[in-house]
């Protein structure tokens, strides 16, 4: 079978997809925690698709997205690397042809994107406050002693939610706690968080926008059946989940490499060897300039594979003669 391999690299989660020629997953989709270690998670994620895939198998086109998609796409060789608002878009496209708005809350941030006629109009991030995102939830679903899927179904058993004020972390934390010294019911302080953090969303990363159904509501947080409840109250509309909500970055990263494939035809995919190859990252600040840009490099033993992050370009590899020691077939990902 003809593969293509999509990879969303984050803060909270690394997700893998791998999909056939039509677009349909083929294996079921990775979601792993970060936890810091995005090189250790990813050669993971690699290790065990490989153990879901017979030897007749090839892949036949990589996608990387994510806030570490150029670290990823230098990893296992990508093919095509973009920013989460593309990736986003092209896999509610794929489920939701007729979209025209989708709703993504992650782990640590959140973005709104408008489409009209399968194109992306506008969009925007909210990577600031942690304000109704997946790590925020987490956290509020620890200290009441509820798993995250009991911290959802509470919600909805909400008679008359309170108001909380949802606006910042620390006051919602607070207004949570006074609440329930007031005597108010659990359910109905969960639904009223809800209910405040999709206020702050649409007050915040939705303002100025127009939101129009089809509505597609993706990311982590849209598995919160209470975050769901509270968008379709407030939006007066279906809010759509897609199958695989999760890892709709990857999904999106996949289809992308489709796209590419059939444009460009050969992948430069290193392999699943990749997950047992030692490399070191590391970083430094160039003194060239009032910029003082972070450069992030990359290397597989003594051979630099990439630096990223410089403005001018200066540290950005491109194209070298083999003869420079460590040096060879090297290429910038800028």
């Amino acid at each position: 079978m003809d593969l293509f391999l999509g990879i969303d690299v984050g803060s909270v989660s690394t997700n893998l997809v791998l999909l056939d020629a039509e677009g349909e997953p083929y294996v079921q989709p990775l979601y792993l925690r970060t936890q810091g270690q995005p090189i250790a998670v990813l050669q993971q994620g690699l290790a065990l698709l490989e153990e879901q895939l017979s030897p007749r198998d090839r892949i036949c086109g990589v996608g990387t997205t994510g806030s570490a998609r150029f670290l990823a796409g230098v990893l296992v060789g990508a093919d095509v690397i973009k920013n989460e608002i593309t990736a986003h878009a092209v896999a509610a496209l794929k489920i939701v042809p007729e979209v025209q708005t989708i709703l993504e809350i992650g782990g640590q941030d959140s973005k709104i994107i408008i489409l009209r006629d399968g194109i992306v109009v506008d969009f925007a991030m909210n990577t600031v406050c942690a304000a109704g995102t997946g790590s925020f939830l987490d956290q509020q679903a620890f200290r009441l002693n509820l798993s995250i899927e009991e911290f959802g179904e509470k919600a909805l058993e909400a008679t008359n939610p309170v108001r909380i004020a949802g606006r910042c972390t620390v006051f919602a934390e607070s207004d949570m706690i006074h609440k329930q010294q007031m005597g108010h019911t659990l359910p109905d302080i969960i639904a009223g968080l809800c209910e405040a953090l999709v206020r702050n969303y649409l007050n915040n990363v939705g303002k100025g926008l127009e939101i129009l159904p089809p509505v597609v509501f993706q990311g982590g947080v849209a598995a919160n059946l209470g975050m769901r409840a509270a968008f379709q109250k407030a939006l007066q509309t279906e809010i759509i989940v897609p199958p695989y909500f999760n890892v709709m970055g990857a999904f999106g990263a996949a289809l992308l490499a489709i796209d590419h494939a059939a444009e460009y035809g050969e992948t430069k995919f290193r392999g699943f060897r990749v997950s047992e190859i030692q490399f070191q990252p590391r970083s430094f600040i160039c003194k060239g300039c009032p910029n003082a840009c972070e450069v992030v490099e990359i290397r597989q033993g003594k051979q630099v594979l990439a630096r990223w992050g410089d403005r001018c370009g200066r540290w950005g590899i491109t194209e070298q003669d083999s003869s420079q020691a460590g040096r060879s077939n090297l290429k910038s990902i800028s």
